[in-house]
């Protein structure tokens, strides 16, 4: 549910409709194996899409699911992205539970805009709220509030449009039930979820349309800006 709910947070980020998506090029920041370029080609399959990961395996599953994406192997936490066909070349970027693992989101900020054109845009989301233990144990350095956010993208050299806490309320009490689970979440997912399990999913994701779009209690912290022309 929760990977759902982000993906229509960056449509309604990136809102672009089928003819502007024509005319535009996409790069998916730490695409790993590819996910949300295919959701992306699904809603706009002429659409030109491109992803930088740092994981070579990633990447090949990746090519494998979007054969016309244009992918590149990229640390965005080197000093300098490697320069590459990809320079100045996106007109919109999303960059989708991502900072929140990295050491310095700033500097991965400053390095993304190199792959977007003047004027390019950036579609992001972290996650707010407490960390729950399986958050930490997948590596979550910090969440995030929509002013620390909007710090970060100031920092980068962005002009922010928009930073605000998404999901309240449902979304908040998915991530609450993932707080109370904890540790256990971690079985769960490598495990078959067993049928409790399955019907309060099917349950957050039908009502997962319910949460609001941007209130100052939601625990899904989005951001929109670009890069100064």
């Amino acid at each position: 549910p929760g990977q759902i709910y982000r993906r229509s947070l960056i449509f309604r980020l990136l809102s672009l409709n089928k003819n502007q998506a024509a005319h535009s090029k996409i790069l998916d920041v730490s695409c790993g194996s590819g996910d949300m370029l295919e959701a992306i080609q699904d809603r706009f399959p002429t659409i030109q899409l491109a992803g930088i990961d740092q994981s070579q395996s990633g990447l090949d599953i990746t090519c494998k699911n979007t054969p016309t994406a244009l992918l590149k192997k990229v640390n965005l936490e080197s000093p300098e992205p490697a320069d590459s066909e990809l320079s100045n070349w996106a007109s919109h970027a999303v960059c989708s539970e991502v900072l929140e693992h990295v050491d310095n989101p700033v500097e991965v900020l400053k390095n993304i805009q190199s792959f977007l054109e003047p004027g390019g845009m950036i579609a992001i989301t972290v996650p707010g709220g407490p960390r729950s233990a399986f958050d930490i144990s997948i590596g979550h350095n910090m969440h995030y509030t929509p002013e620390l956010i909007k710090d970060q993208l100031e920092q980068a050299g962005y002009d922010v449009e928009i930073s605000a806490g998404a999901g309240f309320p449902i979304f908040n009490l998915y991530r609450l039930v993932i707080l109370l689970r904890g540790e256990r979440l971690s079985d769960d997912i490598d495990g078959t979820p067993n049928l409790p399990a399955r019907f309060a999913m099917a349950i957050f994701r039908a009502m997962m349309r319910f949460s609001f779009f941007s209130t100052p209690w939601g625990w899904q912290i989005i951001a929109r800006a670009r890069k100064p022309l």
